[in-house]
């Protein structure tokens, strides 16, 4: 039994690799007021800081180390600043990355700034501070926080209110100078242990729950096929034979099923954790936004997926040699504590035919867009559903008496499982299509493809089609039909996208529409313009946009493909800047775009009240010798423009996933915190009008 745990508790040890992706917010901050004087008020602002992480003093030189702390005041004439904010006595040491001599905060900090009342009336003082958190092992992104202020009006004011002075702008940002080559990484990217951040966006969290419940559901259909069901019985009579002894049975069952989840989990997660302890995070990012986007890669997934649907259609069976799976089952037939280890290492490789697919697709699938986490989570879905039969019928063998036959529908389920592989095998190629311009799987040959994909699935399920290991069945059963219905209904809600139908349940799986060749609502609006003249709606561009020949905005939007273009426009007509980190390999942005986007206010919002600048992340394409960025985050020298956006993202947020919203004012400053995946609309909504304004309010203060 102490093996037992032992093996448990190692297990356990996986699991806080998955707090990468949560949002940490080690620091929380009160705001208070001491006001015994009615002439003259405290502002006291307090930090109180989760153990091992610490806040910077003010009093830190931005260009050569960490981000100070630093607040910002919106001034009015109810009152007037004395002097500075007032910090305690930091602590100071040498700082082995920053390679200079640091001050710091740790536990809990105060920070006060005194004040004269110069109103009668009540009023609020606000504004914003903002911080860097590091800690021994990494530093989290700065962060802004507003702040306000309820202060009593001062009744002995006799004299005129003290005019207002602007505020200083004291948010730090990179983005703000006109060429990239002078874009300067803040010190938040100089030790990225943190592979994705995703902003404090509700609904942030629920992709990794998403990946495991489809990784769960393809554990339980890889149970159905004929190289595992037929063992079930079987496995759990060996551990049964010894029916003096059911405690024994049910426990070696248990070390079985683990051992099932350990084999399939363990091996992905050790390269994970290599990769992101000894790279500290950056090499890990890179490998798997290189599988995510380079065409090799993709076109290997690709070609794996046909192999994988051509052996379950029955073209040839995929087996591992059968020597080192005899060397296994005679370990397993020693017995003894590790019988049962190696027991399930046989059934992987026995399995391998049907399930190597299977667990090839979910692997595969998880690590698009460059996801790192999310392939554990998947795989540990996966054998958490293919290891719980096994478990369950060892403790409840009765129940094995209601199993279905075996059968020539075990066959049917790997033939759909074909189909299905070759319908997402498409996607890989579509990712190295539209990344590098190939216009060989646009949206409408994709489209015809899984029209007629799923259409043969149809007809295979009615049993008009037929492969070589399947039965004579003389009737078709009901839950074929039902299958059949269900199949030829989605070849119906695939083919008026053949025309320009949006099809939102699967904007993340196809390419984007304007990719589409015949756009029925493309030439309506084009149309509509041509005949209503200058009633159309017109461009919101300054100058023809760079790169406009091959990057397309959804919608009919108008927009950039260059940072430095969007903001001289910006500059030109007084608005505020909508920059999209997006890639053309990332699901959630074309779902963003497709459910979010697509909404009647956000559309009017983004075409009439922002410039905006859609950064591609993963685009191959070249930019000339003189445009080439030498980045300060990892040194090396980035050529193509998805490598120098990416770059720009990742030194500037410390954030690598897509998509990842960020409103700038014409000085590239930060408006308001970025937005992150999240397809609730009243969220994007709140989010574009808090950076709206905010601009106004800092039009109004120059």
């Amino acid at each position: 039994m102490r093996k037992l745990t032992s093996f448990i508790y190692f297990l356990f040890l996986l699991l806080p690799v998955t707090a990468l992706t949560q949002v940490l917010t080690p620091v929380k901050w009160t705001f208070t007021v001491e006001q015994k004087d009615p002439a003259a008020a405290t502002l006291v602002l307090t930090a109180v800081i989760d153990p091992g992480w610490h806040i910077y003093s003010q009093s830190g030189k931005t260009d050569e180390g960490p981000i100070p702390t630093s607040f910002q005041f919106n001034q009015t004439k109810d009152f007037q600043l004395v002097g500075g904010v007032r910090e305690p006595k930091p602590v100071e040491e040498n700082d082995p990355y920053f390679k200079m001599v640091v001050k710091y905060f740790s536990d809990k900090v105060t920070f006060r700034q005194k004040i004269n009342i110069l109103n009668k009336k009540d009023f609020k003082v606000t504004g914003t501070l903002t911080f860097l958190t590091c800690n021994d092992n990494r530093c989290l992104a700065p962060q802004d926080v507003d702040f306000s202020f309820n202060l009593k009006g001062n009744p002995g004011v006799t004299t005129e209110q003290a005019p207002a002075v602007p505020a200083a702008k004291t948010v730090p940002d990179t983005l703000k100078k006109d060429t990239l080559k002078a874009v300067k990484p803040d010190t938040a990217a100089k030790k990225p242990a943190i592979i994705s951040i995703q902003s404090a966006t509700p609904g942030a969290g629920r992709g990794l729950w998403s990946v495991f419940f489809w990784a769960f559901l393809a554990g339980l259909v890889a149970i159905i096929t004929p190289c595992v069901f037929p063992m079930i019985p079987m496995t759990v009579s060996f551990f049964l034979k010894g029916s003096e002894n059911r405690k024994k049975a049910r426990f070696e069952a248990t070390f079985y099923g683990f051992s099932i989840i350990l084999i399939y989990t363990l091996p992905i997660a050790i390269l994970i954790i290599i990769a992101s302890l000894f790279g500290k995070g950056a090499v890990a990012a890179d490998i798997f936004n290189w599988l995510s986007t380079h065409w090799l890669p993709n076109i290997l997934f690709f070609l794996i997926f046909m192999i994988f649907a051509a052996s379950f259609l029955g073209l040839f069976e995929i087996v591992l040699p059968s020597r080192f799976v005899n060397r296994m089952d005679a370990k397993a037939e020693k017995g003894g504590i590790w019988g049962p280890f190696f027991m399930a290492f046989v059934l992987v490789l026995v399995s391998f035919s049907c399930t190597g697919p299977i667990v090839g697709m979910v692997v595969v699938a998880s690590t698009a867009g460059g996801k790192v986490i999310e392939p554990i989570v998947a795989m540990l879905g996966f054998s958490v559903a293919f290891a719980l039969p096994f478990t369950l019928f060892a403790y409840f063998p009765a129940w094995m008496t209601r199993l279905p036959k075996s059968g020539g529908w075990m066959n049917a389920v790997k033939v759909v499982l074909g189909f299905i592989e070759i319908a997402l095998g498409f996607k890989f190629l579509s990712v190295a299509d539209q990344t590098y311009h190939w216009h060989i799987l646009d949206r409408e040959v994709y489209l015809a493809i899984w029209i007629v994909t799923f259409t043969l699935l149809g007809f295979y399920l009615l049993g008009k089609l037929r492969f070589k290991h399947d039965s004579d069945d003389p009737f078709i059963s009901v839950p074929r039909l039902g299958l059949a219905i269900l199949t030829f209904s989605f070849v119906v809600y695939l083919i008026p996208g053949m025309f320009g139908a949006p099809l939102k349940a699967l904007s993340g799986y196809l390419p984007p529409e304007t990719s589409l060749d015949f756009d029925l609502n493309r030439i309506i609006r084009d149309e509509v313009k041509m005949y209503a003249g200058n009633a159309a709606q017109p461009s919101s561009l300054c100058d023809k946009p760079k790169y406009g020949d091959f990057l397309k905005l959804p919608h009919g939007l108008d927009g950039y493909f260059d940072y430095r273009q969007a903001l001289a426009c910006a500059r030109k007509q007084n608005k505020p800047i909508f920059i999209d980190f997006t890639g053309h390999g990332c699901v959630n942005c074309r779902e963003m775009e497709a459910n979010v986007w697509s909404a009647p206010p956000v559309l009017k919002k983004l075409r009439e009240d922002f410039i905006i600048a859609a950064l591609y992340v993963d685009d191959k394409t070249e930019v000339p010798e003189s445009e080439w960025v030498t980045s300060k985050y990892d040194g090396k020298v980035k050529k193509t423009i998805g490598k120098i956006y990416a770059d720009v993202q990742i030194s500037r947020f410390n954030v690598n996933s897509q998509p990842y919203y960020v409103l700038l004012d014409t000085a590239g400053n930060l408006l308001t915190q970025p937005h992150a995946y999240d397809r609730s609309v009243d969220h994007f909504i709140q989010f574009l009008d808090s950076g709206l304004e905010n601009f106004r309010k800092e039009q109004k203060t120059h």
